[in-house]
């Protein structure tokens, strides 16, 4: 009897660590009058918290927030945007339609049309998904002119980990839009969500525009030719105001799907090799000039295939000095800002061999690859947990447009 009493109470113990120490959407929705509570008077019977961000920490699995709605604004320098956030059943109505001002986290990843992406490759109007954490306690609250300076519920959570488009969330998740009818002189599209060919939810109608564009092939199409059982993906906008929404351009075949997502991905590849590779100073060893790093996720794997390229040519200034091996691979690290943002990489980078290219453990926001750098010489901004831009030797580094360089603001 005390053997079965001790066992009840070990999987007791287990099961509740299993469950999250931390307040998930599963929990329920967020509400307009919560209240961060002093944890001195929290009670037992309450929900936990909200997971709270830890500098120079990857948040664990399953601990944001979802949050959707449309593009209104971006300020891609900063890595900054607004939303005007999706109606739900949750809301009260005098806080239907109102903005919620975030940061992309500097781990964040951005999607669009099925591959990774910056902040200015998506159009205003957008219908966007995004997974988000609360801001820092004691952040001071950014001003917004709202009627009546209301506040969306969802407005703590101003950190963003992932936006992305209706194209790739769905794509992300293997799921299509399986049309059930179409009606041109209404201008309605009816479609019914399927995940792996089972269907999700009910039928949902949507609006297509004049303007909708149609992708099939390697081409466009007319809406004429959106017939009832294909199954295609789409983008939308006005969700939720009038209905489910607008569609603004719709993808008929996977041949279509996979060119555009293609394109959007070489427009990525070009972006992060003019711009370096992100991530965070993990550890420093000062004594032999070791600088670990580990990437951010939202790249794509195949840029950290290049870390490998061997540029036999000598690296001279700005790395000062020589590397140890001229036929090892080699680059340079940028200091960054939060925001990405660096300095003047063309100049202000330094680094060396690259002694070790390895993985880590695979959490949000992190791509799983590290490497240990030999620099030639130590800056300041390479200290743990601070922000950086690998460049490897095989990729050309030139002078930024100066509105993306930091330098001479500090």
């Amino acid at each position: 009897m005390r053997f079965m009493v001790g066992v009840c109470l070990t999987i007791s113990l287990l099961q509740a660590q299993d469950k999250p120490r931390f307040r998930t959407d599963a929990d329920g929705p967020v509400k307009g009058d919560e209240k961060r509570r002093n944890p001195r008077d929290k009670q037992p019977s309450d929900k936990p918290d909200w997971f709270q961000l830890v500098e120079g920490e990857f948040p664990p699995e399953g601990s944001a927030h979802a949050v959707a709605g449309e593009l209104i604004g971006v300020d891609h320098l900063e890595r900054r945007f607004q939303i005007r956030v999706d109606r739900s059943d949750s809301q009260d109505r005098a806080l239907w339609d109102l903005p919620l001002l975030a940061t992309m986290l500097p781990y964040g990843a951005i999607g669009y049309q099925g591959a990774p992406a910056a902040l200015q490759d998506i159009p205003l109007g957008t219908h966007l998904h995004g997974s988000f954490y609360r801001a820092p306690p004691d952040e001071k609250m950014p001003q917004l002119d709202t009627a009546h300076n209301r506040r969306t519920p969802e407005w703590d959570f101003r950190r963003c980990i992932r936006i992305e488009d209706d194209f790739s969330f769905h794509a992300r998740q293997k799921q299509l839009w399986k049309i059930d009818s179409v009606n041109l002189e209404t201008k309605k599209l009816t479609a019914t969500l399927q995940d792996n060919g089972k269907q999700v939810g009910q039928a949902r109608i949507f609006d297509l525009l004049t303007s909708t564009r149609v992708m099939r092939g390697n081409g466009f199409d007319e809406c004429k030719s959106l017939q009832p059982g294909q199954t295609v993906l789409f983008n939308l906008t006005w969700a939720t105001l009038y209905g489910p929404g607008r569609i603004t351009d719709v993808w008929i075949d996977e041949s279509a799907r996979a060119r555009v997502t293609e394109n959007q991905l070489e427009r990525h590849r070009n972006h992060i090799r003019e711009r370096g590779l992100p991530g965070w100073v993990t550890a420093v060893d000062d004594a032999k000039q070791i600088v670990t790093i580990t990437f951010f996720g939202g790249v794509d794997s195949r840029l950290f295939d290049e870390l490998k390229g061997i540029n036999e040519e000598p690296q001279g200034w700005p790395f000062s000095g020589a590397e140890d091996d001229p036929k090892a691979p080699k680059g340079g690290i940028a200091v960054a800002r939060e925001s990405l943002m660096t300095y003047d990489p063309l100049n202000d980078r330094k680094g060396g061999n690259i002694l070790h290219i390895g993985t880590v453990p695979l959490e949000p926001g992190s791509s799983g690859v590290q490497i240990k750098v030999k620099c030639s010489m130590m800056l300041e901004g390479y200290r743990p947990k601070r922000i950086v831009r690998f460049f490897p030797a095989k990729w050309k580094v030139d002078a930024l447009p100066k509105e993306e360089e930091f330098t001479g603001r500090e």
